[in-house]
C-alpha cells in the first residue's frame, strides 16, 4: 500500500513538472507544459489549447511562477521521502516480528538476533513448605501468607538499557506485565499471596512497573517500561488473578554508568550550595492487562 502511494506521489511530481501555472501580473495564469523567454516575449505551450502561444514578457510574473513551481515540487518530494522512510521502517518491523518464535515465551532483540528470555522456576513458599509453580499442578490451599520466590539474589540475564523492550507471546489471554522483585537472603520475591480463611480467596501483591504495550498479532505483544528502570532485579510475569499460577521470566537492570557532571565553580566568598531535597518515591501503578 505504501509503495503504491509512493509511486503515485512520484508520478505527481512528474505531472507537476510537466503542467504548471504560468502566472500573469494581473493574478491570472495559463496552465502550461513549458515556456521559453525569447526576444522580450514568453513563448509557452498551453495545456488547455494544446498549442504554442506568446505573450509580452512584461505581462508575465515569472518570479511567482518559478517560486510556486519549486515549492510544490519540494513539498511533494518531501512527502515522498517521508513515505519511503515509513515504508522502510514498516519493512524492518515486519522482518523483526517474523523472527519471533511461534512458541509462547518472552523474547528480546540483541543487535539483529532475536534472543529468548529464559523462564525461571517459581516456588510458592508458606508455613507448609516450598512448592514449584506449574501450569497444570494445583497447589494445596493454605490460609495465611505465601510468597512466590526465585532462587538466588541476582538474575543471570542483565540489561544495560534502562528501558528494555520485550516481545511476549502468550499461550492464553492473561494479565501480564513487568514487576520489580525484592531480594531477600538467597532469593528474590516476585509476589505475595494472602489467602483468606474460609473463602480461600487469593489476594496477590507485587511491585508493578507501569508499562506501554502494543499488540502485534493475536497473543503477541511488545512491552516496555514507561519510565527508565532503576538498577535492580525485575521479571516479566504472566498470571490469572486468584489462580496462583504466576509464570516468571527474570532479568536484572544495570544501566551503564554515566560520567558524573562537573560541578560549576563557586566564587570564593560564597558558601557551597546545599543539594535540593528529592521527592519521595511514588508507588508503582498496576501492571497492564493482557486485553488491549
Amino acid at each position: 500500500m505504501l509503495r503504491a502511494l509512493l509511486l503515485l506521489l512520484l508520478a505527481a511530481v512528474a505531472a507537476f513538472a510537466a503542467d504548471f501555472p504560468l502566472y500573469l501580473k494581473d493574478g491570472s495564469y495559463h496552465l502550461v507544459r513549458e515556456y521559453q523567454v525569447q526576444d522580450g516575449r514568453v513563448r509557452f505551450y498551453s495545456v488547455e489549447r494544446s498549442e504554442w502561444e506568446e505573450i509580452p514578457l512584461e505581462l508575465a510574473d515569472l518570479k511567482r511562477t518559478e517560486a510556486e513551481r519549486q515549492e510544490r515540487q519540494q513539498a511533494i518530494r518531501k512527502e515522498a521521502a517521508e513515505i519511503a522512510a515509513e515504508e522502510k521502517f514498516e519493512n524492518e518491523q515486519r522482518e523483526e516480528h517474523e523472527r519471533i518464535p511461534v512458541q509462547p515465551g518472552v523474547y528480546y532483540l540483541q543487535g539483529k538476533e532475536m534472543k529468548t528470555l529464559k523462564q525461571a522456576e517459581s516456588k510458592a513458599v508458606s508455613s507448609k513448605g516450598r512448592f514449584v509453580l506449574a501450569r497444570l499442578s494445583p497447589l494445596p490451599v493454605v490460609s495465611g501468607k505465601t510468597t512466590v520466590e526465585l532462587d538466588g539474589e541476582h538474575s543471570a540475564t542483565v540489561f544495560t538499557s534502562d528501558r528494555p523492550e520485550f516481545y511476549f507471546r502468550l499461550d492464553r489471554e492473561e494479565t501480564f506485565g513487568i514487576v520489580r522483585m525484592m531480594p531477600k537472603k538467597g532469593v528474590r520475591v516476585v509476589q505475595e499471596w494472602q489467602i483468606v480463611p474460609v473463602s480461600k480467596e487469593v489476594i496477590e501483591k507485587e511491585k508493578d512497573i507501569p508499562i506501554f504495550h502494543k499488540q502485534i498479532d493475536d497473543g503477541l505483544y511488545q512491552i516496555w517500561p514507561e519510565q527508565p528502570l532503576e538498577p535492580g532485579e525485575y521479571a516479566v510475569v504472566e498470571y490469572t488473578s486468584g489462580q496462583r499460577n504466576v509464570q516468571t521470566w527474570d532479568f536484572a537492570c544495570q544501566p551503564a554508568a554515566q560520567p558524573a557532571a562537573q560541578p560549576a565553580a563557586q566564587p570564593a566568598a560564597q558558601p557551597a550550595a546545599q543539594p535540593a531535597a528529592q521527592p519521595a518515591a511514588q508507588p508503582a501503578a498496576h501492571a497492564s492487562s493482557g486485553r488491549p
